[in-house]
């Protein structure tokens, strides 16, 4: 989602020739490939497909693999996105072999550094030589970590960007899903109206890897479905622990409490712009949530995108008060918020733009 907008505004460019590379860390092609499809990026020039492993295993063969890209491509720059483990692998290879690197979504911070995500970011910050942000918390945090001014460029938000253009699109996607381990299907305005549902997505290891912090959340989830429908396109890591946990029988308990498979982009868009809130452990659905006005309540103690906080309609909630704020926004009270700065669907451009500028001097 935040590649699809910077290729499509590069073939614009007159300065850069693109090389995409994908790493081929998410490899599953329901929650990569199909994107590639959907969002109409063209196909990689370079796929590593170094697939699912340890973090350890998994950034060394990414690194081994640009390494050769690097030596056969000879790239003036390399960019990177976000906070996986091939960004911080990616920058690293390009660091070392003196090649300028930027990042986009540089400065974000939760503070929490048992998040691998966020070990990725402080790697990646500390060795790139330009950074692109989308909210001025991310540039505050830089420039307290040492980056120069001049060096860190507020461009907006490349999520929105891909939100916007998609989004007339992915309201006239069908939502007609068959559910998971139940002979049934739904069907979004039959089995239930617009704005008369929440959406769930959860996978982070602290909710979802822990037996008992994964029972407490299905059964606050099966509490709320008795008050609105709830629609869960589960992650593979969320399912599987499901699985291996002996906790099928206790979601299918719930009868308004609806699994699904992983959706492509403009479904699950769709899905979540129709919905009455969110409710989740993810990224960027903090972000997408605030562009739609949307109630996005994040079960995590901390987030990197606090701008979602402060401007946006997320708010952090322990697991203990889901269902009252559950109730809240039920009742009318929901938070709706504001649209930050610069997400107005023409961040590529400016990066574009911008890069071009730093290329002529």
């Amino acid at each position: 989602m935040k590649i699809a907008p910077l290729m499509h505004a590069f073939e614009k460019s007159k300065v850069f020739e693109p090389i995409l590379v994908h790493t081929g860390q998410h490899y599953d092609v329901k929650m990569s490939g199909r994107f590639f499809e959907e969002l109409n990026i063209p196909q990689p020039h370079i796929n590593l497909e170094v697939g699912s492993a340890s973090h350890a295993v998994q950034t060394a063969r990414i690194m081994e693999g640009f390494e050769k890209v690097c030596e056969d491509e000879k790239p003036d720059y390399v960019l990177v996105v976000g906070d996986v483990n091939g960004t911080a692998a990616c920058t690293l290879v390009a660091a070392k072999r003196g090649i300028k690197t930027i990042h986009y979504e540089a400065g974000l911070r939760s503070r929490d550094r048992s998040m691998p995500e966020e070990i990725n970011r402080l790697v990646t910050d500390a060795i790139s030589d330009y950074f692109i942000t989308t909210s001025e918390d991310a540039d505050e945090n830089l420039k307290r970590e040492g980056i120069p001014s001049d060096r860190i460029y507020m461009l907006g938000n490349l999520m929105i960007d891909t939100l916007v253009a998609n989004l007339t699109k992915a309201k006239s996607t069908a939502l007609d899903f068959p559910l998971l381990n139940r002979k049934k299907h739904i069907l979004l305005g039959v089995d239930f109206m617009a704005q008369a549902y929440g959406v769930l997505t959860f996978h982070r290891p602290s909710n979802v890897d822990d037996i008992s912090s994964l029972e407490r959340l299905i059964k606050i989830w099966g509490a709320l479905s008795f008050k609105i429908p709830l629609v869960f396109p589960v992650h593979p890591r969320t399912y599987k622990n499901i699985q291996k946990f002996g906790m099928q029988s206790l979601v299918d308990s719930y009868e308004n409490l609806y699994f699904i498979d992983p959706l492509g982009y403009l479904e699950f868009m769709h899905l979540v712009s129709a919905s009455k809130f969110v409710l989740t452990d993810s990224g960027g659905i903090q972000e997408e949530s605030t562009y739609l006005h949307l109630p996005c309540l994040t079960v995590r103690p901390n987030t990197e995108r606090l701008v979602t906080i402060w401007e946006g309609s997320n708010k952090l909630v322990g697991v203990e008060a889901i269902e009252q704020e559950v109730d809240s926004i039920l009742a009318g009270k929901g938070k709706y918020g504001n649209v930050p700065a610069l997400w107005d669907g023409k961040t590529a451009e400016r990066i574009v733009d911008r890069l071009e500028k730093i290329e002529d001097n």
